[in-house]
């Protein structure tokens, strides 16, 4: 099981470049079934509003639902933000994201900041790392 960061998700939803490419070639792997995925929680939240926002919220609506057809969700709850305090970080958002991959057994973290998992208990890997990882 590896966890998509909100970053990798953000890339594919809205086609960021250059890093659609190697975001959207993990996340397909996701929904092919070669490899098992969760996001965070709150990252469906913060999706919703941002394609709220800047599309509408219908778009908003269906993002979610494809999200939620394809992907695990990585609960986050007391003891997931309990976990996350103890580790210490100072950007406590980047520490309930590791915190929801260790809960969830999550293999891999993966993101494109990775520096702000430098002291996860989940490796990250970005992208390209985690496609690279892949071949024979």
């Amino acid at each position: 099981m590896i966890l998509l960061d909100l970053n990798i998700l953000l890339d594919v939803l809205q086609a960021r470049q250059p890093f659609y490419p190697a975001s959207a070639a993990v996340v397909d792997k996701a929904i092919s079934g070669d490899v098992a995925a969760c996001v965070p929680a709150h990252a469906l939240t913060t999706i919703h509003y941002l394609v709220a926002r800047y599309n509408t919220p219908a778009a908003a609506d269906s993002a979610i639902d494809w999200l939620l057809e394809h992907f695990s969700i990585a609960g986050i709850a007391g003891d997931e933000l309990l976990r996350a305090r103890a580790l210490g970080w100072g950007d406590f958002e980047d520490a309930v994201v590791a915190a929801a991959a260790e809960s969830s057994l999550c293999e891999f973290i993966i993101t494109r900041n990775i520096s702000d998992f430098a002291r996860s208990p989940v490796p990250a890997l970005t992208p390209n790392e985690y496609l690279a990882s892949l071949e024979p």
